[in-house]
């Protein structure tokens, strides 16, 4: 197969949802922008986390092998460009790529970038070095490599067991930096150094975290920013407040409801607000392994009672959307139809009917209006998480089910269920990539670490690989469809709704793009400016 030849000068910047163009007017270098921090990440570590709290800002320090184009709305193969990888080439039926790396980039420390980052990197990810991740909850991502084989300091190949065409997209997401091999994981927790258009300065806990312009970054004429500021702000009010009077260039990204966007747009109309959906769905979590919910009709009863209108209507004003494993379409490349997914439990907008389906299995399970069953249904301490809890502990109530909310800090949510250390919980899935390689494999696959709930079906990860491997698209968007359905049906991890939130910014604010089906990959900020 001919190598993929795609110039840094020539990216295309095609726009959808763009506030400002970075190449509609001579951009002004200079500056610092001040980005909103909604809470503290509980590290600067990218490939530990699992929260676009971490991404925004830390993605500037960094750069991937490739990365999505930073300004077109819709990621997808189509859209991917080169970032430390000038080219790439598949080979031997889809089972090797290889990069041809760009030369002399160096290390924030100014140690040359070689291609053994590269090997390093996917071999921490694979857990294969002395040095470990404390979390890894993208380890199932690469699975399917076999090796990382350098070829002198410019050129390096993955070697997979079997062809998957979807490895490059999720080397392309903000998920994906690649990372010193010189450079401990611990250090990387605190004081991390990459390649990217910004170095670190300073992440004080709860307060502040501060990037400053890397001057001898490789793609010459980048950065714009001398820095980039994101005060911590926990409480939305005060965040907004702080936007409104010009105290923060951009609110933290996908934060704003639509009440709070018609109230920035009274206060400050100038300001350039974007609604998009996230590709983060918000979705019903069952310890399976823990009794009562070990009983596959109480949570099939759990899922049968949810009135997900009832969320879109009262968290979204109608602004979500219903969906399974994947985004709905049109943003979302791989949802199911709607009347398909309407056969599903739960989907149906007959909600009567199926709670009294629901009644029936709560009773089967020896439930009823004599004996109510009691639990905690656990969350994290953010607004967009704590809202929706309220609802479903509400729903439950119609089913017997009488919820207490158990309210848990950030640093340790993430942590908490992947120990599987919880009962029942309302959580946000955000899907990095859309594709269902990185849903399927990362929230369903038997002993993924972000598998939380504990399902698994190796019968159905067979399908996983079948579809992995399907070249043509129709053929694949089917297999995708039966897949996910199976996956509603067996309650595995019951999609509520997937919302969508605007993010605001200020009039002479440019360069900055709202992603469409992704709220994790669009944070580089090398082309962002400021007219002032």
């Amino acid at each position: 197969m001919a190598m993929k030849q795609l110039g840094l000068g020539g990216l295309s910047l095609a726009l959808a949802l763009v506030g400002s163009v970075a190449g509609a007017q001579t951009p002004k270098s200079g500056g610092t922008l001040k980005i909103y921090q909604r809470d503290s990440p509980a590290s600067a570590s990218i490939h530990e986390e699992a929260t676009f709290s971490n991404n925004v800002p830390f993605m500037g320090i960094f750069n991937n092998l490739v990365i999505f184009d930073q300004h077109i709305a819709q990621n997808s193969p189509d859209t991917i460009r080169p970032e430390l990888a000038d080219s790439w080439a598949w080979g031997d039926g889809g089972k090797t790529l290889t990069f041809k790396l760009h030369p002399g980039v160096k290390w924030h420390d100014g140690k040359p970038f070689t291609a053994n980052d590269v090997k390093c990197t996917i071999d921490l990810l694979q857990g294969k070095l002395a040095d470990k991740f404390r979390k890894n909850p993208r380890k199932s991502w690469y699975d399917n490599v076999q090796a990382v084989v350098p070829n002198g300091d410019l050129e390096v190949a993955f070697k997979l067991d079997r062809p998957q065409p979807s490895l490059l997209s999720m080397l392309a997401s903000g998920y994906s930096p690649i990372y010193p091999c010189h450079v401990s994981t611990a250090k990387m927790r605190t004081s991390p150094i990459g390649t990217g258009p910004f170095k670190f300065v300073e992440f004080k806990q709860n307060e502040d975290i501060k990037l400053v312009r890397n001057p001898d970054y490789w793609r010459q004429g980048r950065p714009y920013l001398d820095a980039i500021e994101f005060p911590i702000i926990t409480n939305r009010a005060t965040a907004m407040l702080a936007f409104m009077s010009g105290k923060v260039d951009i609110t933290m990204p996908t934060e704003v409801t639509q009440a709070i966007r018609r109230d920035i747009m009274k206060q400050a109309p100038k300001s350039v607000c974007m609604t998009a959906p996230t590709n983060v769905g918000l979705n019903l979590i069952v310890n399976r392994n823990k009794p009562p919910f070990d009983n596959a009709d109480l949570r099939r009863a759990m899922a049968l009672t949810i009135d997900r209108k009832a969320f879109i209507d009262i968290l979204f004003e109608g602004e979500a959307d219903m969906g399974g494993a994947l985004l709905p379409q049109p943003e979302g490349i791989w949802g199911m139809p709607k009347d398909m997914l309407a056969t599903l439990p739960g989907y149906s907008p007959d909600v009567a009917a199926s709670r009294t389906a629901a009644k029936a299995l709560m009773a089967k399970t020896g439930y009823g209006p004599d004996k109510h069953l009691a639990i905690k249904v656990s969350t994290r301490n953010l607004a967009t998480y704590r809202d929706p809890a309220v609802i479903l502990l509400d729903q439950l109530k119609e089913i017997y089910i009488d919820a207490e909310l158990d309210v848990v800090e950030t640093s340790v949510w993430f942590g908490k269920i992947d120990r599987k250390d919880y009962t029942v919980g309302m959580n946000l899935t955000g899907n990095a990539v859309d594709d269902p390689d990185q849903s399927f494999y990362e929230n369903y696959a038997c002993g993924s670490e972000r598998n939380v709930t504990g399902y698994c079906s190796p019968e159905l990860q067979k399908q996983f690989d079948a579809q992995s491997q399907e070249t043509d698209m129709a053929k694949r968007k089917q297999m995708v469809w039966s897949i996910d359905a199976q996956l509603q049906n067996d309650v595995a991890r019951p999609t509520i709704v997937y919302g969508r939130a605007a993010t605001c910014w200020a009039p002479d604010v440019h360069g900055y793009t709202a992603m469409t089906n992704t709220s994790y990959n669009g944070y580089r900020f090398e082309d962002m400016w400021l007219d002032r």
